[in-house]
């Protein structure tokens, strides 16, 4: 496929506008690699070709194939493991504490194939096995992601052992996941009704969310600009009670928005405690 420098500048404009998706200018092969197949399938030359189809034909179902496959990214369970003790050893205990016998409510944004909200609710098991009967009126995990095709692949709860092998322990499938045949294996009913999953574009209005005491937005702001980043992080702040808290990405920093965020040290890591 041709990516000219005119063509690509064209598809770089189209993806911000699209989901706020910034491209570095030497990420030609990142959307070769993404699109190639795309691309072939619908007998497409250039990007350019490309960005004036989605223009001029909204409505065949092209544009929505493209966010997808630009933005499917592949994710491991219990990432970096340490924002998960810190949820069941510091954050739990806080939020049982200030909204005592009421539900609580974690958004995991851009859940991407589900590892990430399923890691959650396994959390809450476990911090549920230690703690009995603090989590009485229990907790639900809204998940949400832009692409439909790993939206629809997390309802599922399914996986291959690939994706399995990729940071979840032996205990934790035994104890969480059922077998489905070769190489397949399914999660366990109670961990999976935990887990809600919505389709939901970071740059659209986040009214219809609600209020949550907890928000995982990890290893997401990394494709935005500065500019859309802070946005988005203003977002999320009008989502979170006051004293709920924003976990990052390992790599990811906020800096600014002292007005709105304090900084929490947990050694290891850092989270941010609305203001």
């Amino acid at each position: 496929m041709s990516t000219g420098n005119l063509d690509f500048e064209q598809f770089r404009v189209f993806l911000e506008k699209a989901c706020g998706i910034l491209l570095g200018e030497n990420k030609q092969y990142l959307v070769s690699s993404r699109l190639n197949k795309l691309m072939e399938q619908q007998g497409i030359k250039s990007l350019g070709e490309l960005v004036q189809r989605m223009q001029t034909q909204p409505r065949s179902g092209l544009r929505e194939q493209v966010v997808d496959a630009m933005t499917t990214n592949e994710t491991l369970w219990f990432r970096d493991t340490y924002p998960f003790e810190v949820l069941k050893n510091k954050v739990l205990p806080e939020a049982i504490k200030a909204s005592p016998g009421q539900r609580l409510r974690i958004w995991s944004a851009a859940c991407s194939s589900g590892q990430e909200p399923y890691s959650l609710s396994m959390s809450i098991d476990e911090f549920e096995r230690v703690n009995m009967g603090q989590l009485r009126m229990g907790v639900q995990i809204v998940a949400t992601d832009l692409s439909g095709t790993m939206l629809n692949n997390c309802k599922t709860g399914e996986y291959d052992s690939l994706a399995i092998g990729r940071g979840l322990s032996p205990e934790r499938l035994q104890r969480y996941f059922d077998p489905k045949g070769p190489g397949r294996w399914a999660i366990k009913a109670p961990i999976k009704s935990r887990v809600e999953f919505r389709s939901f574009n970071l740059l659209d209005s986040y009214a219809a969310l609600g209020k949550f005491d907890i928000v995982f937005c990890r290893n997401v702001l990394i494709y935005f600009s500065a500019e859309v980043k802070k946005d988005i992080l203003l977002r999320i702040h009008s989502t979170l009670k006051p004293g709920g808290y924003l976990f990052l990405g390992a790599s990811e920093a906020l800096n600014g928005l002292p007005d709105h965020y304090q900084m929490v040290q947990c050694s290891p890591g850092i989270i941010y405690q609305a203001k």
